[in-house]
């Protein structure tokens, strides 16, 4: 009966109601009870004419009431100031400072099923239901944009940066372990006023020397640092925490608390800001592994560090608002670590750091313009390189969404070449990077598609693992961030990264790329020799059954 009168008020719509439109909704909050639920209307006008209801209660705006865009209502003003850290513009149980409304009956948001209605002068002129419109999870936020809901997982207090472009742009790029530290140690040095530290884990001793170095001389330095990675906060991170503590540089945690649940699954992003100019982005944590001594191996990640305050700005402002979450808390208590130390094996450095002019720089975050990466392997022409630590697909009959545009790249003729990590940990289950490359490679065989797939062969390269997130594009698009092709990283993550548009940068990580290429191996037959049969592949190109989801497995998935 509800949906019925709710249908035949849509038939009498009046005029004006364009400028009233539902366009957030919050039923399922993480505090017990969900008193801090809320939902947003985009008002334009007068909003004593306005009202809402779920065809239970319903609450209207009081007089002389306007909105004049965004107008939050929640259901206890208190609650939501405890979780979003300000007042709502109105709220229902009049319990806080912020204005009540007029309400008739009790208007709640059920969890799991229930819709809400906006009626204008008595007419109802939107709507949103659940299961319908949007699906339900607790903690998410589903809002409306571009006419549609739920472009992307939105949870509670996740920031909405847009993408940056600039163009004009200068920097250097730089691959581990041949070249990463000097890069590393050579921008800290230059830092003169401030230092932003972000941080999925953190035990380089030789980056917290150089950092307490920087605080010493008067620059201000703050880290922010994952209160919660896989496994914990490792022993190597607790032992320079302590030092950077005692040096009296800020630390601060991101993660669930008493008060506060975590914006974000991980904080994995891996970037530096220094004096509101040089921004590094790389795909590596700050390990000794990462940015081991020149002569030494570590891990193959590539990074850039951008000369460009417009680029500085755009990470100044995620870093801030990071920092300002109400999941944030300050590093006070800590445990006895081990230094972690470099590795001792000898590595012959191949690649020194390549200066770029006249780049364009597009930046990219997830979870919010996590889509950048399908977009960028969508516009390829020509060629897609991809150097992963890992994939793994979203479920069994659906391959990861980069993975599948990748797919999709090479059923238009554009040549795909994806090389994986072959450390023990990416290869002991029985869906993993080998498994993975014989997928891939049936799927060529099977469409007689352009893509292969290969292992890198680690003990041909002097390397200790493949840990890079990068993409090259027509050999010129190169795409350094920190997000794993997984299901999770992309959606629940916080992950940074620039995609730069220059010949000479393209060249630079191709480069790179095909040196590891060439000593990798497809393993095409292999899996099936050991008898694994977990994927098949139809004519059709539909992955149907096989590939199990591995997520944040150990120590791989940082």
């Amino acid at each position: 009966m509800r949906a019925l009168l709710i249908l035949l008020a849509l038939i009498c719509v009046g005029t004006g109601a364009g400028a009233y439109a539902i366009t957030e909704v919050c039923p399922d909050t993480w505090l017990p009870g969900e008193a801090d639920e809320f939902f947003v209307i985009a008002a334009d006008g007068p909003l004593d004419r306005v009202s809402v209801t779920d065809g239970e209660g319903t609450a209207s705006f009081p007089p002389g009431a306007r909105g004049a865009g965004r107008v939050v209502v929640a259901r206890n003003g208190t609650a939501y100031r405890l979780v979003h850290g300000t007042l709502p513009d109105f709220e229902l149980q009049e319990v806080s400072p912020a204005p009540g409304m007029v309400r008739t009956k009790d208007l709640r948001l059920g969890n799991d099923h229930d819709e809400l209605a906006l009626i204008v002068d008595g007419a109802v002129v939107d709507r949103v239901a659940w299961p319908g419109d949007v699906r339900p999870r607790q903690g998410q936020v589903h809002f409306r944009e571009n006419g549609g809901w739920d472009p992307r997982v939105l949870m509670i207090g996740q920031s909405r940066f847009g993408p940056l472009t600039v163009h004009n742009v200068s920097g250097t790029a730089f691959v581990a372990p041949d070249c990463s530290s000097d890069v590393l140690a050579d921008l800290v040095a230059s830092a003169r006023t401030s230092v932003l530290l972000n941080a999925y884990e953190l035990t380089d001793p030789a980056l917290v020397e150089a950092l307490v170095a920087a605080s010493e001389h008067g620059v201000k330095v703050v880290v922010l640092i994952e209160g919660g990675p896989v496994g914990g906060i490792p022993s190597g991170e607790w032992a320079v925490l302590v030092r950077l503590l005692d040096a009296g540089v800020p630390v601060n945690r991101i993660g669930s608390r008493e008060t506060a649940h975590a914006r974000y699954r991980f904080d994995h992003a891996k970037y530096l800001v220094v004096d509101d100019r040089w921004t590094m982005v790389t795909t590596e944590n700050w390990k000794p592994a990462a940015f081991p001594p020149t002569g030494r191996q570590g891990n193959r990640g590539w990074g850039v560090v951008i000369d460009d305050t417009r680029v500085a700005a755009y990470f100044r402002s995620v870093f801030s608002e990071d920092l300002g979450g109400q999941d944030i808390e300050p590093v006070t208590t800590l445990r006895p670590g081990a230094v972690e130390t470099p590795s001792g094996q000898a590595y012959p450095p191949r690649f020194t750091p390549a200066p770029f002019q006249n780049a364009t720089v597009t930046t990219v975050l997830a979870p919010d313009t996590a889509d950048q990466v399908t977009a960028l392997v969508a516009s390829a022409r020509r060629s897609v390189l991809i150097e992963q630590a890992y994939i793994t697909n979203e479920s069994g009959t659906r391959l990861q969404r980069y993975l599948a545009a990748a797919v999709d790249a090479a059923r238009r003729g554009v040549e795909v070449r994806v090389l994986l990590d072959s450390a023990w940990f990416n290869t002991e289950d029985e869906a993993d990077n080998d498994e993975q490359v014989a997928l891939i490679n049936r799927i060529a065989v099977a469409e007689g598609l352009p893509i292969e797939a290969r292992l890198a062969d680690l003990r041909a390269r002097d390397l200790t693992k493949v840990h890079t997130k990068g993409v090259v594009v027509d050999g010129r698009r190169v795409l350094i961030s920190s997000i794993n092709w997984n299901e999770g990283s992309p959606s629940f993550n916080r992950e940074a990264g620039v995609i730069v548009d220059d010949p000479a940068t393209g060249a630079y990580f191709t480069a790179t790329f095909d040196a590891d290429w060439g000593s990798g191996s497809d393993l095409s037959t292999s899996a099936a020799r050991r008898g694994v049969d977990w994927f098949r592949v139809g004519i059709a190109g539909v992955v149907l059954v096989g590939v199990a989801t591995i997520v944040f497995v150990r120590k791989r998935r940082g």
